[in-house]
């Protein structure tokens, strides 16, 4: 097996210099990258539980995702993997299903495995275990959290309401005034409020018989709900769908209703997963910057690690931005 000694005889540095690399301290940059270079071209591998005994460190960080199915989540767990990996670390990943039982069991079974942190992404079925987050050996941050923010952890998450708005606002704009909005609700409030925020700034209202509640979070329940939608209202124009997989679902509904995507009625979307920029048409949608706010969740973890201190007890919120495609237009005029 490749030493420390013999990475450190390579870079020409200190055994010490290797060792503050090798668990993340930081060193100057170009003392790093001699370092790093020396690793990989000797194929060094640090021994990891000598450390751990050392350290009282795992070099182990959890995530909670509630679904790793979601193709929004799938992103930002490939993101949070890269920041941990290029700090030295480990990631250990767990699914809260939405469910709060299930999420206190991972909780238990954390603490017997002693991560060092913990980050947890989303708010559905965690908030009932906020008391026990809060009490742990172990730094913890919540990112795209979209309730009330708890006054007890740091939260980096994004202006959900502001989301809706950008939404809201592209279909007011277009000339739209007979919208129907399919949601996941309550958890997806905040989506909906910004979008009827952006509508009363015109004197327009989305009242509740306009608001569909999906039957499953996945397209099928955007389907089922965009038909609700479409046969209560034939001369709906738009349709407004809180997440992207709702919307694609709503696409095929009006679609196989013998209507047109836009030319019949617009759909926008909420998320920009990576597939609907490819269905046809491609989908009008709000895009959040996904991996900004992982790489933020997890630094701010770090540097609480690093320090022995607690994250810093703050709200970040970032903002999205809307992208425009081929799935909205304005109106068709009747004569």
């Amino acid at each position: 097996m490749v030493t420390m000694a013999e990475v450190a005889a390579r870079a020409g540095v200190t055994k010490q210099t290797v060792s503050n690399v090798v668990s993340g301290k930081k060193v100057r940059p170009e003392t790093l990258a001699k370092v790093n270079a020396a690793i990989a071209e000797l194929g060094y591998k640090p021994n990891l539980v000598a450390r751990s005994l050392r350290t009282g460190s795992t070099s182990t960080v959890g995530l909670f995702v509630p679904h790793v199915a979601n193709p929004f989540y799938s992103e930002v767990v490939e993101e949070v993997e890269n920041v941990l990996v290029r700090h030295g670390y480990n990631l250990l990943l767990a699914t809260t299903r939405d469910d709060p039982d299930y999420t206190r069991v991972h909780l238990e079974n954390l603490a017997a495995r002693s991560v060092d942190a913990l980050l947890v992404a989303g708010d559905k079925g965690v908030g009932r275990q906020l008391p026990m987050l809060a009490q742990t050996s172990f730094p913890v941050a919540l990112f795209a959290w979209e309730g009330d923010p708890p006054a007890t952890l740091p939260v980096v998450s994004i202006d959900y309401e502001h989301a809706g708005y950008l939404a809201g606002r592209h279909l007011r704009d277009l000339g739209h005034r007979n919208v129907a909005v399919i949601a996941d609700l309550p958890p997806h409030a905040l989506r909906v409020a910004g979008l009827r925020r952006a509508f009363a700034a015109d004197g327009l209202a989305i009242d509740d018989s306009k608001v569909f509640a999906r039957t499953s979070d996945d397209a099928a329940g955007g389907y089922a709900a965009a038909c609700a939608a479409l046969e209560a209202d034939p001369e709906l124009t738009a349709i407004f769908a809180t997440h992207d997989i709702l919307a694609v679902g709503a696409v095929e509904a009006v679609t196989r209703s013998g209507r047109r995507v836009p030319e019949d009625v617009s759909v926008v979307g909420f998320d920009d997963i990576a597939q609907v920029g490819r269905i046809e048409p491609p989908l009008t949608t709000v895009a959040f910057p996904k991996r900004e706010m992982a790489q933020n969740a997890v630094e701010l973890l770090l540097r609480a690690v690093e320090s022995g201190k607690p994250p810093t007890n703050a709200l970040s919120l970032l903002r999205p931005t809307l992208i425009v495609r081929d799935s909205s237009a304005p109106p068709r005029t009747t004569a």
